[in-house]
Parts: C-alpha cells; structure tokens; sequence
C-alpha cells in the first residue's frame, strides 16, 4: 500500500492503495514519557483515588496496592514492550493483537480500545468542570456553571489534536511539570520532618496490607485504574524517533516512574496525617483533608491553593491525553478502510501538520454528546459522568491488555521463534494476562461500590453488555469482511511502519 500526503512515504499494508501516516520524529523519549503519564493524570490519581482507597477500600494499606499494580504493570509490559520492538503501529493494541490472535479478534480489540478512550475524554470533561467551578467558587467568589468549562475544555482538547502531537507534548509538559511538583514537595516536606505526628510508619508499604480493610478488592481495582493509559505509549510509534528502542523505554519508565511516585506521595500523604487521623480524615465531608491537611501543615496555605487550581489543570491534561489517544485509534481503523469512506473521513492526516485533524474533529463531536446527553439526563457532572464513564472505559481497556498479552504468547511462537525467551515472551505475558483477568473481576464485583450514589444508575447495568456489544460487533463485522470483502479484510491491523520491521 503506498503512501500518500509527501509526509515520509514508509508505511506498509498488505493490500493496495494510498495510506496517509503520521509526522514522523515528532516527539522523542520525554515527550512520550509525558503524554502517557499525563493519561494517568498524577494529581487526579492521588487526590480522586486515594481517600476513597483509603475510606472504603484497603484502608491505610492503599500505598501497598500501588506497589502490587507496579509489580503486575511491569511484568505485563515486559511482553508489551517485546512486542513493540517489532511492530510500529498507531493502533498499538489493535496492530498487536492482529498480528498476535489475528484479524478478527484484532479488530474486536480495537473498537473496544477505541471505545474506552473515546468515553474517556467526557469523563475527564465531567471531573475538570467539577474541580474547576469548585474552586473557583470557593476561592474568588464566582460561580460558572460547569457546563461552561466543558466546552473550553473542548475547545483545547480538540485544538491540540489539529496542530499535532508536537503541540499537545509542550501544553502537557507544563501541566505535568506543575502537579508533579506539588504533590512531590507535599511528600518531600513530610520525609524531611520525619514523618507525621506519630513519626514514620511503613505499614501502608506492607504488601500484605494491600489485602486487608473494607474491600481489598475495590482498593487494588482502584491501584489498577489510576495507571490507566500507560499503554499508550505504542501509539506514539509512528510520530516518534526511533520507535524500536524508544517505545519499550517509554513504557517501562511511565510503569515503574508513576509506580514509585504513587506509592511516595500516598504513603506520606498517610504518614502526615497519621494512620487513624489519615482514614479519619478521607471518611469525612472533605477527604480530599488526607491531603490539604499536610500540604499546609508540612509546606504551606499557599501550596493548598496551588494544589486545588492544579487539580483542575491535571484532569485537563489527563483529558487532553485521551482525546489524542481516541483520534489516534480512529485514525489508525479509519485509514486501512474498516468502511471505505473512513479512509476519505478519519484515516486522514493535516497536510501541514501531519495530525489525526479529522479524527479529533469527530471525538470531539462525540464527547459533545456525550457531555450534553449526560446534562440532559440531570447527571452530577462527577459522581454522574465522571465515575459511570470512566468505569465503562477502564471495563473496555482492561480487557484488552488481558488479550494483548495471551497475543504476544502467540505471535513469538509464530513469527518470531528466534526472539522467544522464558521469560519476555512466555512467563511474563501469560502472568500478566491472568492478572489482567483478576482485575477484571475485581472490576465487576465491586463496580457497585466504585459508582458510589449512581449504583443504580442504568449506565452503570448496562456496562458490561455495551463492552460485549461493542466486542461482538468487532467479531461480526470483521467475519462479514473475510466472507465478502477479503481484501478489506487482509488489511485489519496491517499497517505499520516499513523501518520497523524485522530484517
């Protein structure tokens, strides 16, 4: 398949006919880094996350459930970045998959990866307005309506797609830079006073711990969706510089990176405030006290009030990141002609820009109504689009890490026999996918309890069948093409960079 748009002509498909790619060299290591932790949006993680692990979930043993999710993270990626090393493709899981258990339950993998990054971004839209007129009510005086902030939100998100990954990479950088250090300084202050009132305590670090409280269970699901995105750095491929090397280094960074700085900042977050006063305090009308109160104690009113606007700016980042992820995954079904006027349409790059423009167009239709669906429906732009969305995501997505890795078992026995290893292609993936599974279930027993006030809600029942529907319509749609399009169908998950391959 050649390549059209005079960008870099080097992509490769198996069948005929133009396909535009990516800008090339685009963004490099760091930037890669930044826009998948930004994915995992660091300040939304702790302060959304962490009071109700602590609360209703593991109790003080929340730290030591991030530590559990790094290690099962890691041993998942080992076969994840394996396999990058040989394919570059902007549908990462999709392309993964494809070559891995082939193009039937590739495609089925990539509608539902298209389908949790696309609900995603209106999650994020519904936290950002929440923090956003909150503090700005509280601390000038002024009330906006939240509906307001969703569509700047909007607007930047679908601004920054238009002009490409280069400038989304420099917006996300500042945002990332700025939550990272005051969460940081909050735990560093805390370490260098020697702990809290009780001095330090290293029982919220003891893995056995991450097994005990309320709901283990609900604790470590949580660990596991705070790190949410950190595949994506595979879909970077394509606009990065040396994708091979580049890749499996941005994964594991991003893994281990926010591993450790979860943990950090959770366990002093506890030991701050002490163990009893810690569960005290994210039980209350205000959990979000596990962390004002030693941020202010430790460093100061002033890093309060930075925390709070940093917070809104965190959760716009971590938007921002999944709206690039969903035009990615659009982008990637659109030009290898899933419906040949998707090719016309989303598998379109900017010719100036070489950017997903018309796929970030159409997710930003989408999350518009979404958005507007929810505001009709009277929803709580938080515990209403927030919490239903992100659990009907975070469902879609890890069940397709669960199958990448049983992909990668196969592909190396496949096609790449002389790169199989012990432990890289076999122990490591087939762990990783069982403990992906695990997950899962953890997700559907305690989805009930995550959802909070909107346990009852419709959108929260119907989640498991819309992740079937959506996985099932893959399965459907791309059996309809091996019977009556099969050069349609030779190209599911087919496309990837010609400098990549294997030689």
């Amino acid at each position: 398949m050649a390549v059209q748009e005079g960008i870099a002509p080097d992509a490769r498909t198996g069948g005929d006919g133009p396909v535009h790619r990516l800008k090339p060299n685009a963004v490099g290591l760091l930037g890669v880094v930044f826009m998948t932790i930004a994915t995992a949006a660091p300040i939304t993680a702790m302060t959304g996350n962490v009071p109700f692990m602590v609360s209703a979930g593991n109790g003080i043993g929340a730290p030591a459930s991030y530590l559990v999710a790094m290690v099962v993270l890691a041993i998942f990626s080992v076969g994840f970045t394996s396999m990058a090393k040989h394919i570059t493709s902007t549908g990462a899981f999709y392309g993964f998959i494809s070559y891995g258990l082939g193009r039937t339950v590739g495609l089925a993998s990539g509608l539902l990866a298209t389908f949790a990054y696309v609900v995603f971004e209106p999650a994020l839209i519904g936290i950002f307005s929440t923090f956003a007129t909150t503090t700005l009510r509280d601390q000038t005086g002024v009330h906006v309506p939240w509906w307001a902030f969703a569509l700047l939100m909007l607007a930047i998100n679908a601004t920054g797609t238009w002009f490409g990954v280069d400038v989304a990479e420099k917006l996300l950088v500042v945002l990332l830079a700025t939550e990272v250090t005051v969460l940081a300084a909050m735990a560093i202050s805390v370490a260098l006073h020697g702990g809290g009132p009780h001095g330090f305590t290293f029982a919220p670090v003891n893995p056995v711990n991450a097994f005990k409280g309320t709901s283990a269970g609900l604790g470590l699901f949580f660990a596991f969706w705070s790190w949410v995105g950190f595949e994506s750095t595979a879909m970077y491929g394509e606009e990065s510089r040396d994708p091979k090397k580049i890749i499996p280094k941005a994964t594991m960074i991003s893994v281990l990176g926010v591993g450790v700085f979860y943990v950090f900042v959770s366990w002093m977050a506890i030991t701050g405030n002490g163990e009893a006063e810690a569960v005290k305090a994210a039980s209350s009308a205000n959990p979000l006290a596990l962390f004002f109160h030693p941020t202010e104690h430790y460093v100061g009113h002033w890093a309060v009030v930075v925390m709070q606007w940093l917070m809104i700016s965190g959760s716009l980042a971590c938007g921002m990141a999944f709206h690039n992820c969903a035009a990615r995954y659009m982008y990637a079904l659109g030009r290898e002609g899933v419906l040949p006027s998707l090719r016309r349409t989303v598998g379109r790059t900017h010719p100036q820009h070489g950017s997903p423009h018309i796929a970030g167009l159409v997710q930003t239709v989408v999350s518009a109504v979404l958005i507007g669906a929810f505001w009709l429906a009277g929803k709580d732009p938080y515990t209403g689009t927030y919490v239903l969305l992100a659990i009907l995501g975070t469902m879609a997505i890890l069940i397709v890490q669960a199958v990448c890795s049983f992909a990668v078992l196969v592909y190396f026995r496949s096609h790449h026999p002389e790169s199989r290893h012990w432990f890289r292609t076999l122990a490591a993936p087939l762990m990783g996918g069982i403990a992906m599974l695990a997950v899962v279930v953890l997700l559907v027993s305690n989805m009930g309890v995550a959802a909070g006030p909107e346990s009852g809600s419709f959108v929260l029942k119907a989640t498991p069948w819309l992740v079937a529907l959506v996985a099932l319509t893959g399965i459907g749609y791309a059996q309809y093409l091996k019977r009556r399009s099969p050069e349609r169908y030779a190209l599911l998950g087919r496309t990837v960079l010609e400098e990549t391959k294997e030689r």
